[in-house]
């Protein structure tokens, strides 16, 4: 894997290696080669209108700490490091206009976008998508739902995000079904033993945790999405050796699932700590 800073890159880029490019997307998007993705999967900055922030805590043994643990031991948590940016744009499709039409053109023939959202944003971005891609290049609504995070009691609690997938050509994208992962049939009973022991395609409702706080994928990063939602997508979209592209890649979570399952990865983000989580997570990268 190679990494690369603003002031270093090149135009164009090469694909001849792993790229983590720290850097605007949109003048990266720019300077990739047309049409060598499979797969691009956008996760951006929600518009919450708020800051995202994550802290992580470290815990010590300390007979006057305020915390008690198995068998009365004391402990202290301290502060290791947060890590915050602020979530709120003036405009946010004409944000996300630019960078969607170049992805659009950065996909091959059997390419597929995945754009992760959550219900604030989607339906504006559904209709920005159909303007660029086609509404008949319109392919699902995926609904990613979970179940840990705050609540309230003056609505439904929100615990779910969206994500709109479109391809290139409706008829010539790559969908592998046979290697995605499958899930449990609800009524197995129902179903023949050989049917209910392989269990079935998952539907466009996707049932997964959160990364949790005690989970080996954890980084600390805010917003880090969990391997297994990206594990599905990039098995059922890219092909063996095939490109996949991440323009806010955040933890790096694309690439380590890449790197994973056999595939070729871009990452990108504007974030020097993004790049500083990533390049850690998926090993010592050569300088460029």
């Amino acid at each position: 894997m190679r990494t690369f800073s603003a002031v270093t890159l090149p135009d164009p880029i090469a694909l001849d290696d792993d790229l983590l490019v720290h850097g605007d997307n949109l003048d990266v998007l720019g300077r990739l080669p047309a049409g060598a993705f499979d797969l691009v999967y956008l996760d951006p900055p929600f518009n919450t209108g708020r800051a995202q922030e994550r802290t992580t805590l470290r815990v010590r043994a300390d007979p006057e700490g305020g915390r008690t643990g198995f068998g009365g031991r004391r402990y202290a948590t301290e502060e290791v490091v947060r890590r915050a940016f602020a979530d709120v744009f003036d405009d946010y499709l004409a944000f996300l206009g630019p960078r969607l039409e170049r992805c659009r053109e950065l996909l091959a023939e059997h390419g597929t976008l995945y754009l992760h959202l959550d219900p604030r944003e989607s339906h504006y971005a559904k209709i920005l998508l159909d303007d660029i891609f086609g509404r008949d290049c319109f392919l699902n609504e995926i609904v990613w739902a979970y179940d840990f995070g705050a609540r309230t009691r003056r609505r439904w609690p929100a615990k779910h995000d969206t994500i709109l997938v479109y391809v290139k050509d409706p008829a010539a994208y790559w969908f592998d079904s046979e290697e995605v992962d499958r899930e449990p049939y609800m009524a197995p009973g129902l179903q023949t033993p050989e049917r209910a022991a392989r269990g079935k395609l998952p539907t466009d409702v996707w049932w997964h945790t959160i990364v949790g706080t005690t989970s080996r994928e954890r980084t600390g990063y805010p917003t880090q999405k969990p391997e297994g939602v990206l594990r599905r997508i990039v098995t059922a979209s890219s092909r063996p050796d095939g490109w996949c592209l991440d323009p806010f890649c955040g933890s790096g979570t694309l690439g380590a699932v890449a790197a994973q399952l056999g595939r070729r990865f871009v990452l990108v983000d504007e974030s020097a700590e993004a790049i500083e989580v990533a390049g850690a997570r998926l090993g010592d990268a050569r300088a460029a």
